[in-house]
């Protein structure tokens, strides 16, 4: 996997509160179509854990908000896998406007890995071989 991905977004009308902003329910949004984009960058995609009976569910959530971010706004999901152990996936995320010059929010999620009976499972091979294959990779530059 690779050590940082980056997904473009433009915000939409729907996503904004009455003052112009977008609301804080949304940056939950966000940070999963990150995550998805990464997976999807890496050659998988969460259809994959689906078919093998397995869900990643969000266990933990943290977000510091720190700039608004308005509507039509181009916003830039900077996501990382910080961490990841048997049965649990660790991502940070900062929300950049397009420039790069605004730090929007910073955030970090835990994943957990279960079956379809909502059991605690171990992730798949595929997936702890690809975040250390990038971790890796990233210690050899």
């Amino acid at each position: 996997m690779t050590q940082e991905h980056t997904t473009t977004l433009r915000v939409r009308y729907a996503e904004v509160d009455q003052m112009g902003f977008v609301h804080h329910s949304r940056y939950l949004a966000y940070f999963e179509i990150a995550r998805t984009e990464y997976l999807r960058e890496s050659g998988y995609t969460y259809r994959e854990f689906e078919q093998l009976g397995l869900y990643l569910v969000v266990a933990k959530v943290f977000c510091k908000y720190k700039y608004p971010i308005r509507y039509d706004e181009v916003i830039h999901i900077k996501t990382q896998v910080t961490g990841i152990s048997p049965a649990k996936i660790e991502h940070a995320y900062e929300i950049w406007n397009e420039t790069n010059t605004v730090l929007h929010a910073q955030a970090q999620t835990t994943l957990a890995c279960v079956d379809t009976q909502g059991h605690i499972q171990r992730i798949p091979d595929f997936l702890q071989n690809l975040v250390e294959d990038g971790a890796s990779g990233l210690n050899e530059q």
